[in-house]
């Protein structure tokens, strides 16, 4: 007898479902989501900034003056009228008409998320190779798995992607009779680790894809997020060729519009356009006049400066938490804009393994493991800071030190403790290598 399965549908799924596992933070949000948790875990922003009367307003008049166009079908590509007003979005960061951004070459697509699978459709056979990020944003490791891809991690440090490590990587998969399909980074401040490419890494970054013949996926939900000055150019700034830039409203609008978009290189367009099609057969209509309309009669640049003085607030509250807090031997990365903080955790400490214990003192984080595509990063976790408020923060970080110290304090007693799989928590080598981001 081999076992039993309560899915009876098991033995027909397709090759490249067998793989498939829930998200560590979709997981969390049915516990996450309860008042009584502190919840550090989602990315989810701040929506309460937004004037929602005028936005309420704006979308209840767009359904009764214009619902026969905005609630009919519409095109794969997307709205030109939208497509224009994201070139205006674009050009804040440098991608304009001079480094060849043009409405032709964008396809809308439903958020980002939509636009990392549209590419990963486009270019990626089973068994071929993409180079990430190490930690990396879980969502696009849950494309590159369903396309049966292998994620190769380059380590990061605090500015950044190590160029070192990316040609290293790349003589590896080569050595190793594999394909690198494309390299995937978000150099501006990245999920999960807040950290931001260095101006000078970009340029060494690009050239060494260029060499080796390396196509480039830059996603950059929150560039226009930054706290202190200006993030620098883009990577789709610097270059034209072999760079596709994907971005999203989701972070600088609202998620629930679920619209983001593509940028890319000419020749790739049509072939975007027909997989869009063939997967949604348009983006909403709805969604894409409701956000075009706010590019064109609201204040987004102002509410642009809304959201970085909320966030602003928030880091500074976590930070300054954090170092009040935290117990000895536990470090952090210190974004200058986006979202997210990468805390490395004290030796011997499992974030997947103390999980439940914070989940029970009404704390929740993300574990290191969801960033990583074996599993590793069990030593780190990721705290979010958009969305309580900074008083909600501080008590999050204080029930959280609390449950570390508890588990400081069991290895005293106990030793190492037996972490997910059998594991040993502080065992050497036992963890994802890299350098520590803080």
């Amino acid at each position: 007898m081999t076992g039993t399965t309560l899915d009876d549908y098991t033995d027909r799924y397709a090759r490249r479902v067998r793989g498939m596992t829930a998200s560590e933070i979709r997981a969390l949000f049915a516990v996450a989501s309860r008042p009584e948790v502190v919840s550090l875990a989602g990315g989810a922003p701040y929506i309460a900034a937004l004037p929602l009367d005028a936005v309420g307003e704006m979308l209840s008049k767009l359904a009764a003056e214009q619902g026969t166009t905005t609630l009919q079908y519409g095109i794969g590509q997307g709205t030109l009228e939208l497509r224009e007003r994201i070139c205006e979005v674009m050009a804040l960061s440098g991608i304009d008409v001079g480094c060849g951004a043009s409405p032709e070459d964008v396809v809308v697509t439903t958020g980002g998320q939509q636009a990392l699978d549209l590419v990963a459709r486009l270019f990626l056979d089973p068994g071929d190779v993409v180079l990430a990020e190490g930690p990396t944003y879980v969502g696009a490791l849950g494309v590159f798995q369903a396309a049966q891809a292998q994620v190769v991690h380059v380590p990061m440090d605090g500015d950044g992607l190590v160029p070192e490590a990316l040609e290293l990587a790349i003589a590896e998969v080569a050595r190793s009779g594999r394909r690198a399909k494309f390299l995937y980074t978000i150099p501006t401040y990245q999920n999960p680790a807040g950290v931001t490419l260095s101006e000078e890494r970009r340029e060494r970054i690009l050239d060494i894809c260029e060499r080796a013949g390396l196509l480039v996926v830059e996603d950059d939900p929150y560039g226009q997020l930054g706290f202190d000055g200006d993030a620098p150019a883009p990577l789709r700034a610097r270059r034209r060729d072999g760079v596709f830039y994907l971005s999203t409203f989701s972070k600088t609008f609202a998620p629930g519009m679920r619209v983001g978009w593509i940028l890319a290189p000419h020749a790739v367009r049509d072939k975007l356009v027909i997989a869009n099609e063939a997967q949604i057969l348009c983006p909403s209509a709805f969604a894409q006049a409701a956000v075009a309309t706010y590019l064109s009669t609201m204040p987004w640049r102002q509410q642009l400066k809304i959201y970085r003085e909320v966030y602003r607030e928030r880091r500074d509250a976590l930070l300054d938490a954090l170092r009040d807090l935290m117990p000895e031997g536990t470090s952090w990365t210190e974004p200058q804009g986006g979202l997210f903080v990468w805390a490395t955790l004290p030796a011997g400490l499992d974030s997947k393994a103390m999980m439940p214990r914070a989940i029970a003192a009404r704390v929740a984080y993300v574990p290191g493991t969801g960033f990583y595509a074996d599993g590793g990063g069990a030593s780190h976790m990721r705290l979010n800071f958009s969305f309580p408020p900074p008083e909600r923060i501080r008590e999050g970080v204080r029930r959280l030190a609390s449950v570390m110290e508890q588990e400081i304090a069991m290895r005293r007693v106990f030793g190492t403790v037996a972490g997910p799989s059998g594991r040993r928590r502080g065992q050497a080598g036992s963890d994802t290598p890299g350098p520590d981001l803080a």
